[in-house]
């Protein structure tokens, strides 16, 4: 019984770094896409009616009513000359930590598989552990690096000299940190935990050591011998039912 619960308390660890990943990897899709990494407010612009603009990576959008809805969100391209650096990086950045972060959870996923099905061979199984963790902590610091900087830029109240032509003034009267920056950091704190997660799963660490011992152990007065003991019955016909994965009989480990 101890060890029925140590193991499925194991596997909801697991199961909820992987959901963790995959809702943090969604918002930071999210948070590549919303305008509201800054608010501006703005004053003595007649184009802009409600006298507030989003400022996002992409475009910069306002409500007006003197020009055509199409005309309200104006792009910005990383070649442009007016655009900072805290946003040129920022729009190479979070798409890497997109592309990162959908690699991440494809690995995350073989490495659940690898954990709960593959019992014979589990030479692999510290691999992709080791790289579906690490590329969730890359996906969480390639986007906490632009939001960082532009919640930066923000506080410090830093200017954009957009052209003429966005209807957007220079300057605003003053602007604050968008909901698209909180909801970046909690994408990236949610991927570092999920990272985390993975790198610590210990059963991945020790797999290929309790391998080498499968086969030298006593198994009445060695508790290793545990790790690699399959459980199975046999019908006549052949049919082998039961056998449990031993990646996750290393709880037990002293505990005889």
């Amino acid at each position: 019984m101890l060890f029925f619960l140590i193991r499925n308390n194991n596997s909801l660890f697991l199961f909820l770094g992987l959901m963790t990943g995959f809702l943090a990897w969604i918002l930071t899709m999210a948070t590549a896409g919303l305008n509201e990494w800054r608010l501006w407010y703005v004053a003595d612009v007649p184009v802009i009616t409600s006298d507030v603009a989003w400022v996002g990576i992409w475009r910069a959008c306002f409500y007006s009513h003197v020009l055509p809805e199409t005309e309200t969100c104006q792009s910005i391209s990383i070649s442009d000359t007016f655009v900072p650096p805290e946003i040129s990086v920022a729009q190479v950045l979070m798409m890497l930590a997109v592309i990162c972060g959908l690699v991440g959870n494809i690995s995350a996923a073989v490495a659940m598989r690898v954990a709960y099905f593959s019992v014979e061979d589990r030479r692999n199984i510290r691999l992709v552990f080791v790289l579906a963790g690490t590329l969730y902590l890359l996906t969480g610091m390639l986007s906490m690096v632009p939001l960082v900087w532009n919640m930066n830029s923000v506080l410090k109240n830093s200017t954009i000299d957009f052209p003429p032509e966005l209807y957007l003034p220079t300057a605003p009267v003053r602007q604050k940190v968008g909901s698209a920056i909180g909801v970046g950091m909690v994408a990236s704190i949610m991927m570092l935990i999920s990272g985390v997660t993975f790198l610590c799963y210990r059963y991945a660490w020790h797999s290929l050591s309790s391998e080498s011992l499968r086969d030298n152990r006593d198994p009445l007065h060695d508790p290793w011998k545990v790790t690699t003991l399959a459980q199975k019955s046999e019908f006549p016909n052949g049919v082998r039912l039961g056998q449990d994965n031993p990646a996750f009989h290393m709880e037990e480990v002293g505990k005889t």
